[in-house]
């Protein structure tokens, strides 16, 4: 990994932080960004070494400046090796009860936002010979469940286009993996939408008892080493993937009832 660049988003918290402290044991150099200046910088002085960690603030909810933050990001240091887009917010409210501008919002940043960097980054790495992009989705990326509509419809369109992408660049030596993390202890639930936009404030239960970022880092650059296309993470939580593809109606009619916060 050494001289490898590598730029994360959603780096300030949760399992972006993790993958930042765990690039920067491996000696990369590192782009990290979200909206958070200061927890960026709080991230980045947390790092054995810091001096390798260029702090980039940016907002994928802002489609239209992403292209320019993109590019600002390539100039840093010439390329980037690996673009991971850990970057999202989750949602808690029922379909019929959420405002369309909320549903909307969480396309921009979970879907638009990763497209936009994505398609600036992409030429630079097929000039250099190569790269890994990286998308953190979710199991509800597989599967849909109640209180999620919005949130599950930007991850399933995730996999749809990086799904359809990496057929078009398979021969350009540009590997694309989709990470599907479950239950992670992280404080997505907490700044999760409701119905009206505000964040729910309060942490889930199976949230609280979830794997630890960290595990999680670990897994997913794994899977980046190896050149996965998907890889599932967390608990019993992954065995919904397999059941919805072998027994759907049976899975569905236990999500029916099933507790979900």
């Amino acid at each position: 990994m050494k001289n490898k660049v590598v730029w994360i988003t959603g780096a300030s918290s949760g399992i972006g932080e993790a993958l930042v402290y765990a690039y920067n044991k491996m000696g990369v150099r590192l782009i990290i960004s979200s909206r958070n200046r200061d927890e960026l910088y709080r991230v980045k002085m947390a790092c054995k070494n810091p001096v390798n960690i260029h702090v980039l603030p940016i907002d994928l909810e802002n489609t239209d400046a992403l292209a320019g933050k993109a590019e600002e990001a390539i100039r840093i240091f010439g390329y980037i090796d690996i673009l991971i887009h850990s970057g999202g917010i989750s949602q808690r409210s029922l379909a019929v009860e959420t405002d369309l501008a909320t549903e909307q919002r969480l396309m921009n940043v979970n879907f638009w936002g990763t497209v936009a960097l994505t398609k600036i980054v992409l030429p630079v790495m097929i000039a250099k010979g190569g790269g890994n992009i990286v998308c953190i989705s979710s199991l509800v990326g597989k599967f849909g469940t109640r209180m999620r509509s919005a949130y599950s419809a930007s991850k399933h369109a995730l996999h749809g286009y990086f799904d359809s992408l990496r057929l078009e660049v398979f021969d350009k030596n540009i590997h694309i993996t989709i990470a599907c993390p479950g239950f992670i202890k992280t404080n997505i639930t907490i700044n999760a939408l409701t119905s009206d936009g505000s964040p729910q404030g309060t942490m889930d239960a199976a949230q609280e008892n979830g794997m630890l970022p960290a595990a999680c880092a670990e897994k997913i650059i794994q899977a980046i080493q190896q050149h996965k296309e998907e890889v599932y993470i967390g608990g019993k939580e992954v065995k919904g993937v397999w059941l919805k593809r072998f027994f759907p109606l049976r899975f569905s009619k236990y999500l029916r009832t099933a507790k979900v916060t």
